[in-house]
């Protein structure tokens, strides 16, 4: 196959992957219009529609889903074939691409990849912060990291991370003007910060005490899919919001925000990076993952 005709395969795996001429184009170091005119060269040499196209979207033809289905399982071989003669370098080099959470990356990875990441220039890591549950084999991602209790049985999966929990909390000003809740389902009768997960709908706040689990839809005037966002409007005195009690520790010593319910805020896994068997054969992937490996104290004192 032609050289020009191979980047075009590439082109398309990445707009077919993304749904999204823009987002293709960002990953792939091109301009959109660049990328536009390289699809509809694949597609007039093939004969073929690949691709439709609508002002909001791009979706897949029925010869794009197949061409998606056949290229891009020999593609990503291609990619572990070259990160394996990679591994034979004396410095770890390559992309390593990983989803997570925006929590999952400040309180846990990123502060274990700085020292890292410095020691290792060659190793390139691109974060896609999303809630959401991602199929990193078809995305394009080479791993991913979610709570334990969320990781896909059929993957590898290391811990990285100690257990946590979330904690509602509200500006002194706010509980001023509100009673403070006793029970979370007093919340129903609060301004509650919400929280858009990636899949559309609201997170539904969990709470545990003593029991079966509960669960309280609560409704407000600001949704966000940030935590810092929420946290900025939590001090701000719009309501009661629901996070993770290391990210609101600074607000919480200064005052700025008080914990509600303390004694009904449940723990959660720690996080596990997840990730095919296929990554294990990349140094770079591995430099990785024993920087983000937990190493619980406590259990080796006891």
């Amino acid at each position: 196959m032609a050289t020009q005709d191979f980047n075009d395969l590439l082109a398309f795996v990445a707009v077919a992957r993304e749904r999204s001429f823009t987002r293709a184009a960002a990953k792939l170091g091109v301009v959109q219009s660049t990328l536009s005119h390289t699809i509809k060269r694949l597609e007039s040499q093939m004969g073929l529609r690949l691709l439709t196209r609508t002002t909001r979207s791009v979706g897949l033809t029925e010869a794009g889903e197949r061409l998606l289905q056949s290229v891009a399982p020999r593609i990503e071989e291609i990619d572990r074939d070259i990160a394996a003669l990679m591994s034979l370098r004396d410095t770890p080099s390559g992309t390593i691409r990983i989803t997570l959470s925006d929590h999952a990356l400040e309180k846990v990875v990123w502060p274990k990849l700085v020292p890292v990441l410095k020691k290792y220039p060659d190793i390139k890591v691109e974060f896609s912060l999303d809630s959401g549950f991602r199929n990193i084999v078809k995305d394009g991602f080479d791993a991913g990291i979610r709570l334990g209790e969320s990781v896909e049985k059929d993957m590898i999966a290391v811990r990285i991370g100690p257990d946590w929990r979330l904690v509602a909390v509200a500006s002194p000003a706010y509980l001023k003007a509100h009673p403070k809740p006793k029970h979370p389902q007093d919340l129903v009768d609060h301004a509650c910060i919400k929280r858009r997960l990636a899949s559309g709908g609201h997170y539904v706040w969990e709470f545990a005490k003593n029991g079966p689990d509960l669960r309280v839809r609560v409704e407000g005037q600001l949704t966000f899919n940030d935590s810092r966002a929420m946290i900025e409007a939590a001090v701000k005195g719009f309501g009661i919001a629901y996070l993770p009690e290391d990210m609101v520790a600074p607000q919480v010593r200064s005052g700025e925000l008080v914990i509600v319910l303390d004694d009904w805020s449940p723990k959660f896994d720690g996080y596990y990076i997840y990730y095919p068997t296929s990554r294990q054969n990349s140094a770079a992937f591995k430099v990785i993952v024993d920087a983000l490996r937990h190493h619980d104290v406590r259990r080796k004192r006891g």
